[in-house]
């Protein structure tokens, strides 16, 4: 490991859930990159979606290190980790380097090295390698004999959804776990929230219409979908994670209200200026909240449409997922600038048109020249969007 990074050769392998990548790791880096998850000091995402505790079992641990002493042990089966694809880049030589994320955005977390990859699967068996101290000159491969490694699945850019599904079919094929347990974790897995409501306006937006401004624009796994000839500049764990900002401030929170039969309260006209669509979810509206994104990238298509297309633009930036997070925080802002005190009804695709209409902005203005690459570039395209930054100032 160099430079705060980690590369790793890996292996390519297409299912039908899509393509991840088996690699080989060492402990000592698989450790580090799942920091937290590893000594519990909060719990794992796909718990907190699933409205599940299933804390640390501390004699498991110690009788893997127990068994990690014995000059053959070994750990056949791989580990299961989803990393985020904003931490992810292939060198040159097909190989996966992982590295922390940093955002220009305060509403938008960094994800620092020690929380790269969050543990699907195989928790016991990592922890097993982390002493009680914590200290990672004292951790148990020395006492084994060389570097032990890992077999590691590792998929890029799953949404939360995906996650607790395959967090409960993990289980579900582990004799050892209650199947009581598994079956309703599977159940819990299609529980309303506001994380699985994005999902599936993805899902539909990408796929049930092809008159959709996203249609097959959008990769399940953070690669290309098999068999389709059209680009996919976005990932539908980008996509989830942009909208679900604009209907809950607690998700997590949300779907534990779901699971235990209720629904949250209604918010006021003032909470509903930060997060429009949080009504439109609670009143099962789902359809809504897909129409208005429908309206809102139709008008974005029909005003930049060969930038949209993404041809005959150098370095076209507009398709993609700078772009599209930048299109999504203005979302919020130019939905309640439209609808004023009406806030849930639909806007047309004309009264979107009009508001971009305004930005006396060319389809060759959207290139990579003009909004670099990371969090820099949809800072840039934001204030773009708000008007806070012209393309003049930009290029100058």
């Amino acid at each position: 490991m160099e430079n705060n990074e980690i590369t790793l050769p890996v292996i390519e392998v297409k299912q039908r859930i899509g393509t991840f990548y088996i690699a080989s790791i060492n402990a000592k880096d698989l450790v580090q990159i799942s920091f937290s998850d590893v000594r519990r000091i909060e719990e794992r995402d796909v718990e907190k979606y699933l409205g599940i505790q299933r804390p640390l079992d501390t004699k498991r641990v110690a009788d893997i290190k127990k068994y990690l002493k014995s000059p053959d042990a070994s750990f056949p089966t791989g580990v299961v980790l989803a990393v985020d694809q904003r931490c992810t880049e292939f060198d040159v030589d097909g190989k996966l380097i992982l590295r922390p994320f940093n955002s220009e955005f305060a509403d938008e977390q960094a994800i620092p090295l020690n929380k790269v990859a969050k543990i699907l699967d195989g928790q016991h068996r990592i922890a097993a390698f982390v002493t009680e101290t914590w200290n990672f000159d004292e951790v148990v491969w020395q006492s084994v004999g060389g570097d032990f490694k890992f077999n590691a699945t590792i998929f890029i850019g799953l949404d939360i959804d995906e996650q607790a599904n395959i967090f409960a079919t993990v289980n579900l094929a582990q004799t050892k776990v209650n199947k009581s347990l598994v079956y309703d974790l599977e159940g819990l897995s299609k529980t309303r929230s506001p994380f699985r409501t994005c999902h599936q306006i993805a899902v539909a937006l990408d796929s049930a219409d092809s008159r959709s401004p996203l249609f097959h624009r959008i990769k399940r796994l953070g690669v290309k979908t098999k068999d389709r000839e059209s680009s996919e500049p976005l990932t539908q764990a980008v996509f989830v994670e942009a909208l679900v900002k604009l209907i809950s401030p607690d998700p997590f929170a949300d779907r534990l209200l779901y699971i235990n039969g209720k629904r949250p309260a209604y918010a006021s006209e003032a909470f509903l200026y930060k997060y429009p669509f949080r009504n439109l979810f609670i009143q099962e509206k789902d359809n809504d909240i897909a129409l208005i994104l429908f309206n809102y990238f139709s008008a974005i298509e029909k005003t930049w449409s060969v930038a949209w297309a993404g041809k005959n633009v150098e370095g076209n930036i507009l398709p993609r997922s700078n772009a599209f997070k930048a299109f999504m925080r203005f979302l919020g802002k130019v939905y309640i600038e439209i609808v004023r005190t009406e806030i849930g009804i639909i806007p047309s695709i004309e009264q979107f048109q009009t508001v971009f209409s305004r930005l006396n902005v060319s389809d060759y203005d959207f290139t990579s020249g003009n909004f670099k690459p990371g969090s820099g570039g949809e800072s840039a395209f934001y204030k773009l969007l708000t008007r806070e930054l012209s393309i003049k100032d930009l290029k100058n």
